[in-house]
């Protein structure tokens, strides 16, 4: 049997019904701008990850962007970003006008090297840094990055984009972060009907500043503080994405479910399986192997024959991509990035799997182990 690598059509029971229902009576009433479905979603999403504020936008590269925008960062100003992440953290630093620097990936976790940070501080003086939360979990010394910030003077956004759902020492990792975002792009956790993003803070000030932003810098209707742009979140995008909060506590069971359960049946494959570090309580956002380039080929060779799907997350390093080449002003070593881009590769893995899908992947997996050996 084929196994999709993700299946975004798994439904609960009755959900389009309700979805259509939803979608007929805003249209009759030509609720597409703002209203009551947005301002729930944003207290909802304020409760569940327990911070002050809750801003909802377009998608979650503005979401970045804005963050950017809110702690001032623009023309000439120095940013650290990790070398393994998507493209969208890179980019999002060169439309703020900003110049990107950068950090070599940790080995252990896959998040950004918390040590060559350090250096990285001390060798380009940078005026912010973003921190990408991978994979469903986030760095083994999250709070060392968080202190270390905050004892430079360096404002640290955190891009949780594939995060939504996880738990840092109990409680959700937006919780005690400066700034953060996330994305609601169908394929995530928490994911929407199309494009959409939230920025996450604690500060009244900052959280003003990307409201404004995202509604071209208005002050009043016909005033303008800031030079923004349109970021607002759509009331459809609201409205579905409040449909799935309602159900989200199942969803997110059965992607936390599967990903544990291919923590078991690969490791005992003898296959470098990634574990999120021990403070963590991942979503399940993400299956993350490690084969050696060689066998990484032939596995992707038997995985096509056999239908099943597979993702590489990511394949290249930011500072070794074409689009970086122009705007890139510095950067650590790159050695474990470039590593982890060339052997990484993504079994399936999503919200109601069913159990002959997972048996059928393991089955082919164990199959290929058993040929090496």
């Amino acid at each position: 049997m084929s196994v999709p690598f993700i299946d975004i059509k798994r439904y609960e029971s009755g959900f389009l019904d309700k979805w259509n229902e939803k979608v007929s009576v805003m249209s009759k009433n030509a609720s597409f701008i703002g209203g009551v479905e947005v301002s729930n979603l944003e207290q909802s999403l304020k409760d569940y990850t327990k911070t002050g504020y809750a801003i909802s936008c377009a998608n979650g590269t503005d979401a970045i962007q804005l963050a950017l925008r809110a702690i001032s960062i623009g023309r000439g100003h120095k940013v650290l970003v990790p070398e393994t992440t998507f493209w969208a953290t890179f980019e999002a630093i060169v439309n703020a006008g900003a110049d990107p620097y950068t950090v070599e990936t940790n080995m252990d976790d896959l998040q950004m090297d918390f040590h060559e940070f350090e250096k990285a501080i001390d060798k380009f003086r940078p005026d912010a840094a973003i921190l990408v939360h991978l994979y469903g979990w986030g760095s083994t010394r999250l709070q060392d990055f968080r202190e270390l910030c905050k004892k430079k003077n360096i404002p640290l956004v955190e891009d949780g984009a594939q995060c939504f759902g996880t738990l840092y020492k109990g409680e959700p990792i937006y919780q005690n972060a400066y700034i953060s975002t996330t994305s609601f792009y169908p394929a995530k956790v928490l994911g929407g009907a199309g494009d959409g993003g939230c920025v996450f803070t604690n500060e009244s000030k900052l959280a003003e500043i990307v409201r404004t932003l995202a509604n071209h810098g208005r002050t009043t209707h016909y005033g303008h503080g800031y030079v923004g742009w349109n970021s607002r979140l759509d009331s459809m995008q609201a409205a579905f994405l409040n449909l799935v909060l309602e159900r989200f506590p199942d969803r997110l069971k059965s992607r936390i479910e599967y990903a544990n359960r291919y923590h078991k049946e690969l490791k005992s494959l003898g296959i470098n399986n990634i574990l999120p570090p021990g403070d963590y309580t991942q979503n399940g956002y993400c299956n993350v192997n490690l084969f050696s380039n060689e066998e990484r080929v032939e596995l992707e060779k038997l995985l096509k024959e056999k239908g099943i799907g597979y993702g590489i997350i990511y394949p290249g390093a930011m500072s070794e991509q074409p689009g970086a080449k122009d705007y890139i002003k510095g950067k650590t070593e790159s050695k474990n990035a470039i590593e982890i881009s060339q052997t990484v590769l993504n079994l399936p893995l999503f919200s109601y799997m069913t159990d002959s899908e997972f048996d059928e992947v393991i089955t082919i997996v164990k199959s290929f182990k058993v040929g090496k050996n």
